[in-house]
């Protein structure tokens, strides 16, 4: 009786969600080696992956929200430290990759991106502090929500500042997409949130204004890199840097122009793109199933993200209703800016595309975060409109 319960428990729903993003993962990723730029067969690594991955989502599950709570800073402190220890690691296990220190160089295992999973961590930590001041603060003032704002932005400081030391800005803005999504229904008064991040995004806009009109004051006085000026340049104008950081940019376009409606067909692309399994996996998907195809795609993020939403809102446990929040905000994110950057929306960033892209620490990672989703099924779902 314990195991049948235990199965219609279990979220088949958002399984079978996971098993369609396995099979266009695995389908895209087997085009893209037919460009002629590997002698690896990466569709075999990442079966293994999304089978640990697996893994890892069925042991977080078990996991009910009172021992996430109890668990939460513990969790976070672990990435804190393993974050720490990458900074201070000798090269022979973390050496630097497109000038970022990001990655451990495991023997057996290969690389491993510790970032991946402090997304998740955060996730957690930041859900424990809004449950644990909301029970706190009863009745609120702007003193209180203040107060709160403030606990939020130190939990995202110091892995957030971790991340930047590497550098790597694609996770620090997702980072900071969740600690955004999560302040939103936190409670805090709209009459905070407005005026604060709408100066934030002014600040952003000004900031970027001065990286295009007056890049040498942006390097000198605010220490970006000249990698990442160029990375602004290019996607403004990629034609102009076609031989250096628009590169990519260019490729991906002329990928995804080429599919038109139809795409070109299984196997049949022809622009060689850079990255094609990895970062660039949507332009992949775009040349060889066309307009048909990405929307295809785009719209299995969208029943995934909707999913999330239903099941964010149906269950009666507030913890668990912050992890949702957060993992909406990473999943979300990481599809705008992924699939943004391969169309020139948005500029090129280090970013996959959750589920789809190669690569098994954001894959264990995102399954990582898919784990906290299979929990709240197990262990609380309830329906609105049902019965106790």
């Amino acid at each position: 009786m314990g195991n049948n319960n235990n199965i219609s428990r279990f979220d088949w729903n958002l399984a079978f969600i996971l098993f369609l993003f396995f099979c266009v993962s695995c389908t895209a990723i087997y085009s893209a080696q037919h460009l002629g730029q590997y002698d690896e067969n990466f569709v075999v690594k990442q079966i293994v992956w999304y089978i640990v991955g697996a893994a890892i989502a069925g042991g977080v599950m078990l996991l009910d929200s009172d021992q996430l709570q109890k668990l939460s800073w513990y969790m976070y402190g672990l990435g804190l430290l393993i974050l720490t220890f990458l900074i201070v690691a000798p090269d022979s296990i973390a050496h630097e990759v497109n000038g970022a220190k990001s990655w451990f160089q495991l023997p057996g295992i290969g690389s491993l991106q510790p970032s991946e999973f402090m997304k998740v961590f955060l996730i957690i930590a930041l859900s424990n502090v809004i449950v644990k001041h909301n029970e706190k603060y009863r009745i609120r003032s702007f003193r209180e929500d203040i107060l709160l704002l403030f606990k939020l932005g130190l939990t995202l400081l110091v892995p957030w500042l971790l991340v930047m030391q590497q550098p790597d800005l694609g996770t620090g803005l997702v980072m900071i997409a969740i600690f955004t999504g999560m302040v939103f229904v936190s409670g805090i008064s709209w009459k905070i949130i407005v005026p604060i991040f709408s100066s934030i995004a002014a600040l952003g806009v000004g900031i970027l204004s001065l990286v295009v009109y007056f890049p040498s004051f942006v390097k000198n006085v605010l220490g970006l890199k000249t990698y990442q000026l160029g990375r602004i340049y290019s996607w403004v104008d990629p034609y102009n840097y076609s031989g250096s950081d628009g590169y990519h940019l260019i490729k991906s376009l002329n990928a995804i122009g080429s599919g038109m409606v139809n795409g070109r067909g299984f196997t049949k692309g022809m622009v060689y793109l850079p990255e094609g399994h990895t970062d660039f996996i949507f332009a992949v998907i775009g040349e060889e199933f066309g307009f048909i195809g990405g929307s295809v795609v785009i719209s299995l993020f969208f029943v995934l993200v909707y999913y999330l939403i239903k099941l964010g809102l149906e269950t009666r446990n507030e913890f668990n209703s912050y992890l949702c929040t957060g993992v909406i905000a990473l999943v979300s994110f990481h599809v705008f800016q992924n699939i943004g950057m391969t169309i020139q929306v948005l500029p090129i960033t280090g970013i996959p595309l959750p589920f789809v892209s190669y690569g098994g620490s954001s894959l264990m990672g995102n399954m990582f975060a898919m784990g906290l989703i299979f929990g709240v099924s197990f262990h609380y779902k309830r329906y609105m409109f049902g019965s106790e």
